[in-house]
């Protein structure tokens, strides 16, 4: 026997384990507030920008093959800003408690698609010490590429700055107790379906029908006695197994 189930016994799912799902959702959103702003170490981030430009000389004529040349150069560029060459200078003029490697992990180096210009990013607990990072990469950079490459074709565009008042890009609360009220409604709801296709138990005369698929001849109406003696019938109904006897 197929069962089908109406967009009616859903509703009355949810609405019968709305506390549940309430309470599911509450306590995720919760979890997720107290985490992202009393456990979670902030981390701020600062960029700069070094602009590799066609080489200098009398006639300043737009070349192509000049720009070409540039533009090939910065994906080579972009590999040895991130070496130790580079990043060891930077922690001995920074006094960084940190190996090459981990310095590595919090700077991301990459540039728009026909672009000259190069971003150099960095990311750390403290916004004044990520923006100073970034600026002495820029400046070792374009110190040592004169070394390295024998060119000297690379500029500061924008340094690194630290705003009056700096926010961190992670973690954001907002968006993770967003993101935790969203997936403990859908847990909640889950859970409530899943208690309702586990629960077995036969309530109503309905439910003899639906299990057993025989109709019910008759129901034993719930009576209590009042103080009085008189007897007082409830709106609601028990069905009684044979054996069992309606008490006074």
């Amino acid at each position: 026997m197929e069962e089908t189930i109406s967009l009616k016994e859903l509703f009355l799912t949810v609405k019968k384990r709305l506390s549940l799902i309430i309470i599911i959702a509450a306590i995720a959103t919760a979890t997720s507030g107290i985490v992202s702003y009393f456990l979670l170490t902030p981390i701020y981030q600062s960029s700069t920008q070094i602009l590799v430009n066609q080489s200098k000389s009398d006639q300043q004529t737009y070349n192509v093959s000049e720009l070409q040349t540039n533009l090939q150069l910065i994906n080579t560029y972009n590999v040895i800003i991130k070496t130790p060459a580079i990043l060891d200078k930077v922690i001995e003029k920074e006094n960084l408690d940190m190996s090459a490697s981990t310095l590595n992990s919090l700077v991301s180096v990459g540039s728009e698609q026909n672009s000259q210009v190069v971003n150099i990013t960095v990311q750390n607990e403290d916004a004044t010490k990520a923006a100073a990072i970034a600026n002495s990469i820029a400046t070792t950079f374009k110190e040592e590429i004169t070394t390295i490459m024998s060119v000297d074709n690379v500029s500061i565009l924008t340094p690194a700055v630290v705003g009056e008042d700096p926010s961190p890009i992670k973690p954001q609360p907002v968006l993770n107790m967003a993101i935790a009220l969203v997936v403990g409604l859908m847990a909640g709801v889950g859970l409530a379906f899943l208690l309702e296709y586990l629960d077995n138990t036969i309530k109503t005369e309905q439910d003899i029908e639906k299990q057993l698929g025989l109709p019910v001849l008759g129901a034993i109406t719930t009576i209590n006695m009042d103080t009085e003696g008189s007897p007082k019938q409830e709106n609601s109904s028990t069905i009684r197994t044979r054996g069992e006897s309606v008490g006074s």
